[in-house]
């Protein structure tokens, strides 16, 4: 049986990454067989030799990056966990803020990034709240879904025992809402690379968008496609944090689902 769900567990990989191999040949073959202009697509052997080779200038602006998202994502995390429990366990609060949060997703970022160079300058600071304020609303309306989405007869119950109201929310609500959570967290840390990226695009000094934005006018395109490459990496690597982290909080969770699914079997 265990071997059977290793089998299982490598075909669910094998086959993207037999896709993904399949399209690096494809275009590989494509740029040399085509004699395609290095600086119009640069094939990926390019890319893999400009990965080594500006390896120390791609690791420092790396570094620039991943510190806006880690920054900002923190930020997001606590702000968006602190109105869901607000919302959620005050009415007031709902019918005040949650249209505010939920009306604010109108105004688009891009166009608010400019501003904030004007209002806080250059630096890392206009990055952190632009992926702070792009993350934020993922996470705090999944959160608010979340503890709202709790069994009526369970509330009674833990009334009838003599449970307070915050007794309800704190061994009801929020494991009910921890799905709902780690969704947005999710959805969150996977644009927090584009939210970075919008910022250091608008204005920046450093990072892997500054520096596409500097180095597509002169042409070098395996560096750009090197810094999108990092930026993907980034992206999926932060992504399996959340994923590994929702595993470590809530083990019952998908001890649940994996006992569902062998009884469908």
């Amino acid at each position: 049986m265990r071997l059977s769900n290793r089998f299982a567990g490598l075909s669910t990989w094998l086959l993207p990454i037999s896709i993904l191999v399949g399209l690096l040949a494809a275009w590989e073959l494509w740029v040399q067989l085509g004699d395609v202009p290095r600086w119009q697509l640069p094939a990926p052997s390019a890319i893999a030799q400009e990965l080594g080779s500006s390896r120390s200038l791609l690791w420092d602006h790396t570094l620039v990056t991943l510190e806006e998202i880690v920054v900002g994502f923190i930020a997001a995390l606590a702000a968006g966990l602190i109105l869901a429990a607000g919302i959620a366990y005050s009415r007031v609060l709902e019918r005040s803020v949650y249209p505010i949060v939920i009306a604010s997703q109108t105004v688009p970022i891009i166009a608010i990034a400019p501003l904030l160079l004007i209002w806080v300058g250059y630096g890392l600071t206009p990055k952190i709240i632009i992926v702070a304020l792009i993350c934020f609303y993922p996470i705090a309306v999944n959160t608010v879904d979340g503890l709202k989405a709790i069994d009526p007869d369970m509330v009674n119950m833990l009334r009838t025992l003599g449970a307070s109201r915050w007794q309800v929310f704190t061994k009801l609500q929020v494991p009910t809402a921890l799905p709902f959570m780690f969704s947005g967290i999710k959805i969150g840390v996977s644009v927090s690379v584009i939210a970075a990226v919008i910022g250091e695009w608008v204005g920046a000094s450093e990072g892997l968008g500054y520096l596409i934005t500097y180095s597509q006018p002169l042409f070098l395109t395996e560096r750009v496609f090197a810094a999108i490459f990092l930026l993907s990496i980034m992206g999926i690597a932060l992504f399996v944090l959340a994923v590994v982290a929702e595993r470590m909080m809530m083990p019952w969770y998908f001890n649940e689902k994996r006992s569902r699914s062998l009884n469908q079997l």
